[in-house]
């Protein structure tokens, strides 16, 4: 954490009164976030003007008539007054109640709130322990806002007036890097935690505080209950915007941990599909009824993507009249994706039938339907206050989705070109096509004419295709791609951590990487398939070097070619090295290897093996032939004949094959043999991923 820089402190406090959580309920604050009154910014803008970032500068003499003085005079000023000039990104406050001494850390949201108020989200009223009772609803005086920022907060001094304060405080915090969370209760365990603590982090925090009690959102309106155990850097509290933290979820103790391991074993018992379980949705179809069963408190989804939309459209569950089902209904449009749940939806029936039927009818003119790609349905078993949901048994329906025949329709349409009856005190404004009383005709054109500006093309003022939006044609995403695009996910190849939405630009940087890379070098031995430096992870060339492992020698080949021929003596001038290479050649001439697979044309063994004649069976006669590849020893663009392993030499001819097919270059496909351990399709996959084709080269 020595790297970051260091953020700018102010020096700002203040005493402020709680606004009542219901005059403030419109704002909908969530997380750490507050609202301060529009004095606190211009207080704020003024510490930062008067904040010295350095108190521990010194000018040198000053001389009016040096041109080299006054030139180091300005760059010094305004060196020293720059950072003075802007608030530090993000704003922090640290939050004291002043009746039990409770603190907390809070991000900014907006400077809204009335003169002498602060708006505090639920989060940070339960972590200053404030109940909504202790709050008078009382309108805040003028001078509400006391400011501290000289004074001593004394927590002892109870305010004459009986109105609950708090003291706001200044406060950066640094970037937090890890974090271990406690769950508070037993059996946690959703699908992917990852998402669920960037949507919540993102989306509602600024700060965390030590020892405070966070809660998350699950998909399925859960929620889960953490306490924030430990930091790093070490604190009361960090700050989570803009950095990579690293989560640790660790239960409170053991007896925790057993009980959650018990329960994700008895809902793993019951998983979805078996008989005693819910069933597992599916696409449905508007000609076939479909039977399942739901436990209490699961939910089964299902989908129907296509149905006559001329027509209404009726979901139909049929159930027990003694068993209590939900169903649930919404579109998936580019702006909604979600499924249903009793907490989000579009249409929905929670009532007791008496003749076991629940019926939704959605008709062809609804407004919710605009956009629909399909209709998501859910059937939730509803769970009964007291009632033991691990023990009862699954609640067994029939559903079925149909086209019905509904006034308004089909089977009496509705004319779109008959108009309905206009007032006479109405007019038709020229501009905007809308019907606006006479009275107010004058006002409404100088506004209309002035903001309202028509489409030549769609002729609509505001466009009910939200595809249509610049920021769509600019980008290429959906609407649901862009609002959904700032999450992110781990890049395949480099491992990074990527947002949804720049992994394309992510993935072409790699592709403009992949064309400039140098091939690597390649042992010299004839039928050796390793490169001579290796191949690290993630398509990392000379892997094998950096990591200390390289070949050993100036010959050319690889650490395992050049092991037979090692010697540890002084050999300067390379003579011995030179006797051991000629005795290998006549070692392989006169008596050879010995292994059945060997192909060398310079081994005895492998010249039998492929039916050649024998070559230099005596000293005499093999001496001649190993002198001219005794010559060649330094040319490293002459290759080297020496036995090598079955793999080795496997590896060589699949390679060839592989680079035969002139897509890529013999040293990429032996690269991609040798990290992928000669597994064929694995190795075109690497090559797909790191090695330049030979196109593009």
């Amino acid at each position: 954490m020595a790297d970051q820089p260091a953020q700018p402190q102010l020096k700002w406090s203040a005493s402020v009164r709680v606004a009542h959580p219901s005059r403030v309920a419109h704002k909908d604050l969530q997380g750490d976030k507050i609202l301060l009154p529009q004095s606190a910014l211009e207080q704020l803008l003024a510490a930062s003007t008067t904040t010295d970032p350095s108190a521990s500068h010194t000018f040198t003499a000053f001389d009016p008539f040096n041109p080299y003085s006054v030139a180091d005079a300005r760059r010094e000023r305004a060196r020293y007054q720059e950072p003075s000039q802007q608030l530090p990104h993000p704003l922090m406050f640290q939050l004291i109640n002043q009746s039990n001494g409770n603190t907390v850390f809070a991000g900014i949201r907006e400077f809204s709130a009335a003169e002498g108020e602060v708006a505090l989200s639920p989060y940070l009223l339960d972590a200053l322990g404030i109940q909504e009772k202790d709050i008078k609803d009382i309108p805040p005086p003028d001078d509400g806002l006391v400011d501290l920022t000289d004074d001593v907060v004394d927590l002892t001094n109870d305010d004459s007036t009986g109105e609950l304060r708090i003291t706001v405080k200044a406060r950066q915090l640094p970037k937090g890097t890890y974090v271990r969370l406690r769950p508070l209760e037993a059996g946690y365990n959703p699908d992917d935690w990852k998402s669920l603590l960037e949507r919540q982090l993102r989306a509602s925090f600024t700060t965390l505080t030590k020892d405070s009690t966070l809660s998350v959102r699950g998909v399925q309106g859960e929620e889960f209950r953490f306490l924030v155990d430990k930091f790093q850097p070490e604190g009361d509290g960090i700050c989570v915007v803009d950095t990579d933290l690293e989560v640790d979820i660790e239960a409170l103790d053991e007896e925790q941990a057993r009980e959650t391991l018990r329960q994700i074993a008895a809902k793993a018992q019951r998983a979805p599909g078996t008989a005693a379980a819910s069933s597992v949705g599916h696409a449905i179809d508007a000609w076939k009824d479909v039977d399942g069963q739901v436990l209490q408190g699961d939910y089964v989804d299902y989908e129907l993507p296509s149905w006559d939309k001329s027509r209404a459209v009726a979901i139909q569950l049929s159930i027990l009249d003694d068993q209590e089902v939900d169903l649930f209904v919404t579109t998936k449009s580019s702006r909604h994706r979600a499924l249903p749940r009793d907490s989000s939806h579009l249409f929905a029936d929670f009532s007791s039938p008496t003749d076991g039927v629940k019926r939704i009818v959605i008709q062809p003119t609804n407004v919710e339907l605009e956009g629909a790609e399909s209709l998501l349905i859910s059937v939730h078993g509803f769970a009964r206050p007291g009632d033991d949901a691990a023990a009862s048994a699954p609640c067994r329906y029939t559903l079925r989705a149909k086209a019905v025949d509904i006034q308004g329709s089909q089977s009496v349409p509705i004319s779109l070109d008959t108009e309905p009856p206009r007032s006479t005190d109405e007019e038709q404004c020229r501009n905007c096509l809308q019907w606006i009383p006479k009275r107010t005709m004058v006002l409404h054109e100088n506004f209309c004419l002035r903001n309202n500006i028509l489409c030549p093309q769609c002729k609509e003022g505001d466009p009910l295709d939200p595809s249509s939006e610049a920021e769509t044609a600019l980008s290429g995403l959906t609407a649901h791609e862009r609002a959904d695009g700032a999450r992110t996910t781990d890049c395949h190849l480099c491992g990074s951590i990527v947002r949804l939405r720049d992994m394309s630009a992510h993935t072409a940087n790699h592709e403009l990487d992949k064309v400039s890379r140098t091939k690597p070098e390649l042992c010299r031995g004839e039928l050796c398939g390793r490169t001579l430096h290796g191949i690290g992870p993630r398509g990392q060339i000379n892997g094998g070097t950096r990591m200390g492992q390289g070949p050993g020698n100036d010959l050319g080949l690889c650490s395992l070619c050049f092991a037979p021929l090692y010697a540890s003596m002084h050999d300067p001038e390379g003579k011995a090295l030179r006797r051991r290479i000629e005795r290998r050649y006549l070692t392989q001439l006169m008596t050879g290897c010995g292994k059945k697979w060997c192909l060398n044309e310079w081994c005895k063994t492998g010249r039998a093996n492929r039916d050649l004649e024998r070559l230099g069976t005596s000293a005499a006669a093999a001496l001649p032939l190993v002198k001219p590849l005794l010559e060649v020893i330094r040319d490293y663009h002459q290759p080297m004949h020496f036995c090598v392993d079955e793999a080795s030499q496997r590896r060589k001819k699949t390679a060839e094959m592989l680079a035969a097919e002139g897509v890529w270059s013999i040293e990429w496909c032996i690269a991609a043999l040798e990290a992928e351990g000669s597994d064929l399709t694995k190795a075109r996959s690497w090559l797909m991923d790191w090695a330049p084709t030979k196109a593009t080269k």
